[in-house]
């Protein structure tokens, strides 16, 4: 048995295989999910097991850029998108939570890689942990990630579970809250026929109009007579003609004075024209305004929605298209074919990999890592591997596409890549923190469970008491900030089983990405920092 666990890529997938078994049990609704991976490696570890030191780095790199790639878009988006609330909360928390973590290693005399390891643990971030052991190259950041998640998951569980019966919060007022602020901040999008009733405008074209400057609306059928066409900017309104516009309520009040009052009369396409979704997947679009493409000029074409990752857009000229966007399209049934042609609409490509933005993207991550850049002359700070790799995929993946590249991977290939990644990782830094962790709870004892315990309760307490009574914010919304902020996927399940609108998921998912970059950032800041 020995010589066949000393076969490293033997031991490699046995570890992961004991793991993933561990994980799936259950303890009253609770799993380790493949975290357990990490504590069968360090039981393990303990008996004297140890896995090459290029598994370690290999699953680093492929779990830090999927996440980079993944969380890009969403990252630079919710800057734009989400208020500042959700960030100031988001960032309350990991802030605390360093700060906990500074001062405790420092009363305590904790070792600074332990420490960020207890960071880390108890704010349940992975991500973290594997900037903590890049930084600090040592076990002893595993071991403290090990000792602190157990109670970081249960801890923010319980938190969220029990602060909604303390406090007496009334879900179904909090979702009645969001929904009308949420109607209030982003209206949705209606179509509205209207007929052309306005002397002024009668003979002059949508271009001479600036129709969708003075409005705000897209125009997607245009009925003169008996004969119903998709307009272009140069098609001309004449008195009576019933004409389509989609946009807000507020908007299409705009329209109403522009052109004349709504009707229920009704717009049926002729059999030469149609409306339909089409997939935006050719490179030759990707990072093009809709300007640029000149469909309407063109093809006779109107974009009359843009869907991207769910979220509505707007159609405006200056609309930059990025993969896998689904536009609305009417156009004539010849035109049609040919749009479809320029955009892609091949719905294969998004699931397809290409492994050359994986690649190049981790080369370029891991030259921006061992760039060097002085502070005041005091020391040299670098973003290292773990910072270098991710800084590149969220930017990469903002930008969406360089000449022929296209940075991005498909979900199936990411979530593949990301699991694969830090299985290794997890199996091969927890064997090395095994063997050291007996004399480490020698030198520190159950102390360390407590500190950990205290980083994970600390900062909920302190998001609570901003979120909820200074910023006043949505409660359900800073239930999903508070667990997006402590990367707690747990935390969220448990707030679903208390409501089930949604609210927090998009608070969530807003302040994950952020998270997961402040947690690396501040892994880096707290093994530098001296102590006091």
């Amino acid at each position: 048995m020995d010589n066949l666990i000393s076969v490293s890529y033997l031991a490699l997938f046995l570890i992961i295989s004991l793991g993933l078994i561990a994980g799936r049990a259950r303890i009253r609704g609770f799993s380790l999910d493949i975290s357990a991976v990490i504590f069968i490696a360090m039981l393990l570890g303990h008996f004297g097991f140890r896995l090459p030191s290029e598994y370690q780095h290999i699953g680093l790199l492929l779990f830090i850029f999927t996440i980079g790639i993944q969380s890009g878009p969403g990252f630079f988006r919710s800057f734009r998108q989400y208020g500042k609330q959700l960030f100031i909360i988001a960032g309350i928390i990991i802030t605390s939570g360093a700060v906990i973590t500074w001062l405790l290693s420092s009363i305590l005399g904790i070792d600074k890689a332990l420490a960020i390891g207890l960071f880390n643990g108890a704010m349940t971030s992975t991500p973290g942990l594997a900037a903590a052991v890049e930084v600090s190259k040592s076990p002893l950041a595993s071991i403290g990630y090990g000792i602190a998640y157990p109670f970081g998951v249960i801890g923010v569980v319980l938190f969220v579970s029990l602060i909604p019966k303390i406090l007496k919060i009334n879900f179904s007022k909090s979702e009645e809250d969001f929904n009308l602020s949420l109607k209030q901040s982003y209206p949705e999008f209606i179509p509205g026929n209207f007929r052309v009733e306005n002397p002024n405008i009668d003979g002059k074209s949508l271009v001479e109009l600036k129709f969708r400057t003075v409005t705000n609306c897209v125009i997607s059928r245009v009925k003169h007579g008996d004969h119903t066409t998709t307009p272009s900017r140069d098609t001309i309104l004449k008195k009576g003609d019933v004409i389509r516009a989609l946009g807000t309520a507020e908007d299409l009040e705009k329209v109403k004075l522009l052109v004349g009052p709504q009707t229920d009369e009704d717009i049926p396409l002729d059999k030469g024209h149609g409306v339909q979704w089409v997939l935006v997947t050719s490179k030759q679009v990707v990072n093009k305004p809709l300007q640029k493409l000149n469909l309407g000029a063109n093809y006779d074409a109107t974009v009359v929605r843009i869907r991207r990752s769910g979220i509505e857009l707007r159609p405006m000229h200056y609309t930059m298209l990025r993969f896998g966007d689904r536009l609305m399209v009417a156009a004539s049934r010849d035109s049609m074919q040919q749009v479809v042609k320029l955009l892609g609409n091949d719905d294969k490509r998004l699931s397809e990999t290409d492994f050359l933005p994986i690649t190049l993207g981790i080369v370029i991550g891991i030259l921006i890592g061992m760039i060097n850049i002085p502070v005041f002359g005091l020391f040299d700070f670098s973003l290292g591997i773990t910072g270098g790799v991710l800084s590149a995929a969220l930017i990469l993946s903002g930008i969406g596409k360089t000449g022929p590249i296209i940075w991005s991977m498909s979900s199936n290939a990411n979530q593949l890549f990301r699991e694969l990644g830090l299985l290794m990782f997890l199996a091969t830094v927890g064997c090395e923190a095994g063997g050291h962790i007996g004399e480490t709870f020698q030198s520190y004892g159950a102390g360390l469970i407590a500190a950990g315990a205290a980083i994970t309760l600390i900062p909920l307490v302190i998001a609570l008491v901003v979120g909820k009574y200074i910023l006043k914010m949505n409660f359900l919304t800073l239930m999903g900030v508070i667990t997006g902020g402590m990367t707690s996927t747990p935390g969220l399940a448990a707030i679903n089983t208390q409501s089930d609108s949604g609210i927090a998921q998009v608070a969530y998912a807003a302040v994950y990405p952020l998270a997961l970059v402040l947690m690396i950032l501040f892994s880096n800041i707290l093994f530098r920092l001296p102590l006091f």
